[in-house]
């Protein structure tokens, strides 16, 4: 596992955009594994200003998100396909035919789950896997529980995500409860991850990282993969 540190965000998020962009450089059809919340924005700006610069192309690229909330259109404003539209969808060359959310206003949500997972399946698996952290220490939308899933499922939100998640929202009562997210075993095939984590995240960071491997800190199973880079900022 790999470690860096940077001076503040803005430097974690143009770091973190090297990482992404020189995986897509070499590896131009690639299968990318993107997150979402606060923490990428400012990755997915450098993103975009990497490819208005001629440095980036995306044309070839096929892309994964790791969830999405059941219950919302896609054009919900607080959406997660909405949210991949506005910060780096349709700033970019990506084929949307190529871009993938999980079907959070399908019905069936186990249909949707399968679904899912045989697309992942079906396009060659993960390459590179970015990530987020709750403060909870869970990744996607796998919250702390007594085992890690296996695949793509659904989810019941605990009650710090809601409250974390309360923010976008204009209140706590709007934020969804329920979500499809990548399981466990979906993520840890990715050949690559990438974890990024803000200054807020620092004591989750090191329990996750550094301490027992544990469903109740779902992150803590990053430490079973051979690939894994962390990078964190110091505020």
């Amino acid at each position: 596992m790999k470690f860096i540190v940077t001076e503040d965000y803005e430097a974690m998020s143009r770091t973190a955009a090297r990482v992404i962009s020189g995986y897509v450089s070499s590896h131009p059809d690639c299968v990318l594994g993107l997150a979402t919340g606060s923490t990428p924005i400012g990755l997915y700006r450098c993103l975009v200003e990497d490819y208005e610069a001629g440095a980036l192309s995306f044309k070839d690229v096929t892309s994964f998100n790791l969830d999405e909330y059941r219950g919302l259109d896609p054009q919900h404003d607080q959406s997660y396909r909405y949210f991949m539209e506005h910060n780096l969808f349709s700033h970019v060359d990506i084929d949307p035919a190529r871009t993938h959310v999980p079907d959070g206003a399908c019905p069936d949500a186990a249909a949707a789950c399968a679904a899912y997972e045989q697309s992942i399946a079906e396009a060659g698996g993960l390459g590179l896997q970015l990530l987020g952290l709750g403060h909870n220490g869970h990744i996607g939308f796998n919250e702390p529980c007594e085992s890690f899933p296996a695949a793509v499922h659904p989810v019941e939100l605990t009650e710090s995500t809601i409250q974390a998640n309360s923010r976008l929202f204009d209140r706590v009562e709007d934020v969804p409860t329920r979500a499809i997210t990548m399981g466990i075993g979906t993520i840890l095939k990715a050949r690559r991850i990438l974890l990024i984590a803000g200054a807020d995240k620092r004591e989750i960071v090191e329990k996750a990282l550094t301490g027992p491997i544990t469903p109740w800190v779902p992150a803590s199973v990053l430490q079973l993969h051979r690939d894994v880079t962390v990078i964190t900022c110091g505020e």
